[in-house]
C-alpha cells in the first residue's frame, strides 16, 4: 500500500490510497462481510447491508455510534483500477445524522460578540 491522502471535510473525511492489489481483491474485502469485519466491525454497522452498491465500483454503509447521541454516518467506498494495474481507494466517511445539520458550525474565532459572564 502507497501512502494515502486526507481531505477534511465539514462534515467528514475523504482518503485516497493506492493499492498494489487488483479491484477484485480490494472489492471482495469491502463487501464480503468475513473480509470487511477485520476492519469495519458489524457492529459500528447500523445495518449489515449496504445502502447501495455499484458492483465492482461503489459501496456504501450506514454506521452508528456506539455511544451517546448514537449519530449516524456514512462511509462511501469507490474502487477504480490505477495505472500499474492495482486500486485506487477511495474512502469517504461522512456525518449525514440529521440532528448534526441542527447543530452551530462556527469556528472559535467567529469574531461572533463576547458573551457576558455573571458575576
Amino acid at each position: 500500500m502507497n501512502q494515502g491522502k486526507t481531505k477534511e471535510q465539514d462534515s467528514g473525511v475523504e482518503l485516497e490510497f493506492d493499492l498494489g492489489d487488483p479491484p477484485q481483491k480490494v472489492w471482495r474485502a469491502v463487501t464480503i462481510p468475513e473480509l470487511r469485519e477485520r476492519w469495519l466491525p458489524k457492529e459500528a454497522l447500523a445495518d449489515p447491508h449496504a445502502i447501495t452498491v455499484t458492483p465492482g465500483q461503489e459501496v456504501r454503509y450506514k454506521l452508528r455510534d456506539d455511544n451517546p447521541p448514537f449519530l449516524e454516518s456514512t462511509v462511501t467506498f469507490t474502487i477504480t483500477p490505477n495505472a500499474t494495474g492495482g486500486t485506487c481507494l477511495r474512502i469517504v466517511h461522512e456525518l449525514t445524522d440529521a440532528r448534526f445539520d441542527g447543530m452551530a458550525r462556527a469556528p472559535a474565532n467567529s469574531n461572533s460578540p463576547p458573551l457576558m459572564l455573571a458575576a
